[in-house]
């Protein structure tokens, strides 16, 4: 028996996972590798401020960048003159983006622009035009545009009133994009599949069902997280249209026996599949056990068949004398958890009550905190 103590004041909701799995396509479930994301990052600055910018003389950053595009532009500032400038109405800010596989030459995509220095607010702004480069250092695009923050900022920092993130702002369309990312599909002869979540019988089920859905054996399970498939010869010459009928092929993925508690969110997250071994549980005055019996089933008269053993769980709970629950079959985790809920424990216990069942070896599933 395990005497658990609860001292935990968060609220916290359940939800059950499908103890059946249904198929699902390749495509939400696997990427073709090399059809990815890659990411962009630009240093820039954004003007049109109403004196919300970088306030301070101190953020040296902003004013060489300011002297450097005003050189650009045909316009000499004096090196005694730099610490006179007063830039409140720019800023400093570095842009982000996302450059989506296959994307064109003169495509636009959207930018995320993030304050560096001591501004106020980006409301109002325009952002001059940046340069994002790629990890490899090249130059893939260029943004531009009036900056959209969703939020204000007005008043004093003893008074003032503030709604949403005013120093992070967005331009829909704010990168042209300048280079193309290069990967031809039509010179490949293997096609490799990546699992977003790796698992051997997952893998070994994709295989099957590529293999079943184009009539002949192309597909080869590497690993846990990579699936080889061989593009056959009546599709050399069109492996877009191979790859649109594959990432369409259903499979049923394995799904591993887990139970995740998000403590800041007060959400716990367990699978049907979970099971666990015979066990007590006390708490307070509510008293929860699963025990494991064997049922011997005769056969038929006459009919020659063999005595047959079945072994069974049986969950109860109960609270001082009073019998509440009674549970015939499986000794699951949502019976055990159904037992709780029928006996009046909050979802708030039901978190120290898993550890502990974990703590004591019979919980047979994987424990993740969050």
């Amino acid at each position: 028996m395990i005497r658990l103590v609860i001292a935990i004041g968060i609220a916290f909701s359940l939800v059950f996972s499908s103890s059946t799995s249904e198929a699902i396509r390749l495509k939400d479930i696997t990427n073709v590798f090399g059809v990815r994301d890659n990411q962009l990052i630009g240093y820039g600055v954004v003007v049109g401020l109403e004196g919300t910018g970088d306030l301070s003389t101190n953020i040296f950053f902003n004013l060489q960048s300011v002297t450097a595009m005003l050189e650009k532009m045909g316009v000499k500032v004096p090196p005694a003159k730099l610490t006179q400038l007063k830039l409140k109405n720019a800023a400093s800010v570095m842009v982000t983006s996302t450059l989506p596989p296959f994307t064109k030459t003169g495509t636009k995509v959207d930018v995320t622009v993030s304050s560096m220095g001591d501004c106020k607010s980006l409301q109002g702004g325009t952002l001059i035009m940046t340069p994002l480069k790629a990890a490899n250092g090249e130059i893939y695009g260029v943004a531009q545009g009036p900056v959209s923050i969703g939020g204000i900022a007005a008043g004093r920092a003893e008074a003032g009133v503030q709604k949403n993130h005013p120093t992070v702002g967005r331009i829909t369309g704010g990168a042209l994009i300048e280079k193309e990312v290069d990967f031809d599909f039509q010179g490949k002869s293997v096609i490799k599949l990546m699992l977003k979540t790796p698992d051997f019988t997952t893998a070994m089920r994709i295989g099957h069902q590529i293999d079943m859905n184009f009539g002949e054996p192309i597909s080869k399970a590497e690993d846990s997280g990579t699936v080889l498939v061989k593009i056959p010869d009546s599709f050399k010459e069109d492996s877009v249209r191979f790859i649109s009928l594959m990432e369409n092929v259903q499979v049923t993925p394995d799904i591993n026996a887990k139970v995740v508690l998000a403590e800041k969110t007060g959400t716990i997250v367990m699978g049907a599949d979970v099971r666990i071994s015979t066990i007590a549980v006390s708490h307070g005055n509510l008293i929860i056990q699963i025990k494991e019996e064997t049922i011997v089933s005769p056969p038929p008269p006459a009919s020659g068949e063999a005595i047959q053993i079945v072994p069974r769980n049986r969950v109860t709970g109960k609270e001082g004398e009073d019998h509440l629950l009674v549970l015939p079959q499986g000794a699951n985790i949502g019976e055990v958890v159904t037992a709780l809920n029928s006996i009046g424990v909050k979802p708030k216990d039901l978190i120290s009550i898993l550890q502990a069942i974990k703590a004591s070896g019979a919980l047979q599933a994987e424990l993740v905190i969050l």
